[in-house]
């Protein structure tokens, strides 16, 4: 599709995109390997499974509850200023964590507490840089975010397995810091882009749109899909093992990720027409239908095609639930924002791992998918919820209202956001 790839090439040609979406992605790199390389580094001082993930579990909760308050910190202070300090701590933590100068579950706090916010900055970057007649990209933006982060995933965590494998489990930490350091100093130091401050007085009146159905909303269903997350990857290597075939979990776990990338690479570069909570709605029932013959297949091969539909599903939940979490709140508190759907995503992951691990054990692996399942259902109910008149909610003009026209909501909502968009245009 020639037109698809010229259209995240004329993404990135934007002046500025490309200078700070590229460090950024480089920094999203290391992020995805920090965790597993504590598992790592851990198991070879300790050896003991349990005690690197006791670490790991620490630094996934610490990171969760520190990344709001770093996303504010950035809204009232200015990326650079907050970032810069956050990758000197960081640099800090992690070099506490490879000296053993502190028990390991601090130094994995820590290092979780620090670990800075890359794709909430440049989700808010790509949101100052596309205002106005350009937010229409917005959707094509997130999925090149989207696509970031699942190739992050995808390679990161392998990277450090291979470094582990080699007899170098420290190693996989000292790289991963030193991308997430190398990345968001880059990142910080790439001002043209950065979003313009707010008052205070703007900021405090900002803070409640936190509050509202719309955006809420969008972090019940960030944390939905964490818990799509979790479930399924304990099902899926509790169905290998408990088939005595457990290599098939990493065939299994390539056939969702790759089409992953697929459906947030096409979502991405399709042109779309219609309003982006129906498209919500439509992805999160089609993950649904998808997800619930999980509950009761057996062949490998039916179990292997039906996460590769889910698969397609899932990039697209992601991109609009960032597009509509970024249409819901005012620019004041757009950081913070982005922070508590990572926030909540994170710790729907953690929940569902232990209660789906709870559920395999007691049932097997086709409850554990069960859980999932139920995750989607829930997704579907929510996103199905916000088809009833969200418009009211809107905080400022927005991606959604911009890219396909009144259609998104009803003439009286459309007119308040026409009237937004010029107090917004002046301010910026």
């Amino acid at each position: 599709m020639p037109s698809a790839s010229a259209n995240y090439r004329t993404l990135l040609r934007t002046p500025g995109a490309a200078a700070f979406f590229l460090p950024a992605a480089v920094g999203r790199l290391g992020i995805a390997m920090t965790g597993i390389g504590i598992v790592w580094l851990v198991h070879a001082r300790t050896g003991s499974y349990a005690a690197a993930g006791l670490v790991t579990g620490g630094f996934a909760v610490a990171d969760a509850v520190a990344g709001p308050q770093i996303g504010r910190l950035v809204d009232r202070f200015g990326q650079s200023r907050v970032l810069l300090g956050a990758l000197g701590a960081h640099a800090g933590a992690v070099a506490l964590l490879l000296a053993g100068a502190v028990p390991n579950v601090v130094a994995g706090v820590l290092v979780g507490a620090t670990l800075p916010q890359l794709g909430a900055l440049s989700a808010a970057r790509w949101s100052a840089l596309l205002s106005g007649e350009r937010a229409a990209a917005l959707p094509t933006a997130f999925a090149l975010e989207a696509l970031a982060n699942g190739v992050s995933y995808l390679a990161g965590p392998a990277l450090v397995s291979v470094l582990g494998a080699a007899g170098h489990p420290g190693a996989g930490v000292l790289l991963a810091a030193a991308l997430v350091v190398g990345g968001g100093f880059v990142l910080a130091v790439q001002r043209r882009t950065t979003p313009p401050l707010s008052d205070h007085a703007e900021r405090r009146h900002a803070g409640r749109a936190l509050l509202r159905s719309a955006f809420l909303r969008q972090v019940a269903l960030g944390l939905a899909l964490g818990v799509f997350f979790g479930a399924t990857q304990v099902s899926v290597a509790a169905y290998a093992v408990g088939r005595g075939t457990p290599d098939e979990a990493a065939l299994l776990y390539c056939a969702s990720n790759c089409t992953n990338l697929v459906g947030g690479w096409a979502y991405g570069a399709r042109r779309r027409g219609g309003s982006l909570p129906h498209h919500q709605a439509a992805a999160a029932a089609c993950l649904t239908l998808a997800s619930l013959p999980l509950a009761f297949l057996d062949a490998p091969l039916a179990v292997g095609a039906t996460l590769a539909l889910t698969g397609l599903a899932v990039p697209v939940l992601l991109i609009l639930t960032s597009v509509l979490t970024e249409s819901s709140v005012p620019r004041a508190v757009l950081t913070q924002a982005f922070t508590w759907g990572n926030s909540a995503s994170a710790a729907g992951v953690a929940g569902a791992a232990a209660v789906a691990g709870r559920v395999v054990d007691a049932g097997g692996a086709h409850g554990g998918f069960g859980v999932a399942a139920g995750a989607a259902v829930m997704m579907a109910v929510l996103a199905l919820s916000g088809l009833r008149g969200s418009s009211p909610d809107a905080a400022r003009p927005s991606a959604l209202t911009q890219a396909v026209g009144p259609g998104a909501g009803n003439r009286e909502a459309s007119a308040d956001a026409s009237a937004r968009t010029r107090r917004g245009s002046c301010h910026r």
